[in-house]
């Protein structure tokens, strides 16, 4: 779908670079095709030679190149960018956004023109290709779009269609979660050395437990408090254990994270 497409990255960062090299090592994209930018020089120089693509510090001169533009730049920087692009954007290209909280409303009136918009909500772990992300269409994008844009995706994880208004949840559950899970992962390990475990081994069997368990929830699609259930013998260890996070509030906790993070997502940017 994208063989002979020109693909321009806004900000070559972590996510900015993941997606590059993702396209680039899966086929999906020819590196002549592809252009990025900088803000710096040597980060530039940096991709152009790890890549064998043309980079620039110019945002305009990528998007004069390209026909599908990603935008991988922090929303509080959106609105500049997209001020300065907006010139050089047509409604024949592609804009596929990874900014948080910037609607595709937002962008729409930044750039003045019914140019198609696609508002994605990747994650960390996209980094190793075992990431998530969301997307959704703008009001001039069509279902071809949003299929291009999904292709490109699929190459960092697992991607799901939603409608726009569900992305402040997208991002405080599915964006920030692999943080929660982090600490999770980092305090099981710490019962591990409590217990008598070389810490390095507590944290690879916390880290593989949480792997499993995740992995097992995807892949037999039973629901987690089933899945649960079935380790939890009677009279058994696991249920001294549950009781111990229900006394300690693990599960509200978490639920109460979600909440806050997802409404701290609505104020990260107007629009």
């Amino acid at each position: 779908m994208l063989s002979k497409t020109k693909v321009g990255v806004i900000g070559a960062g972590k996510m900015g670079e993941t997606l590059i090299s993702s396209l680039l090592e899966a086929k999906v994209v020819k590196k002549e095709n592809m252009i990025a930018t900088a803000k710096h020089e040597n980060r530039a120089e940096a991709i152009a030679t790890k890549y064998s693509i043309r980079t620039t510090l110019d945002n305009r001169e990528a998007v004069k190149f390209a026909d599908v533009v990603l935008l991988c730049v922090k929303p509080q920087t959106t609105r500049e960018v997209l001020d300065e692009i907006k010139d050089r954007m047509t409604v024949k290209q592609l804009l596929i956004s990874i900014a948080a909280s910037v609607t595709t409303k937002f962008i729409e009136e930044q750039l003045g023109k019914p140019t198609p918009v696609i508002r994605t909500m990747p994650n960390t772990p996209c980094l190793i290709r075992k990431g998530m992300t969301a997307l959704c269409a703008g009001t001039h994008a069509t279902a071809e779009h949003l299929k291009r844009a999904e292709s490109i995706f699929q190459q960092v994880g697992r991607t799901i269609i939603l409608d726009e208004k569900h992305f402040d949840a997208v991002t405080g559950l599915s964006a920030s979660g692999p943080a929660f899970i982090y600490v999770v992962i980092e305090a099981m390990a710490e019962g591990g050395v409590k217990v008598g475990l070389p810490r390095t081994i507590a944290t690879e069997l916390a880290a593989q437990a949480v792997l499993g368990a995740a992995s097992m929830v995807l892949e037999t699609q039973e629901h987690p408090a089933l899945l649960k259930d079935a380790v939890t013998t009677p009279a058994g260890c696991t249920i001294d254990g549950l009781m111990e996070m229900e006394e300690g509030g693990l599960r509200v906790t978490l639920i109460k994270t979600v909440v806050k993070t997802t409404q701290r997502a609505g104020e990260l940017i107007s629009g």
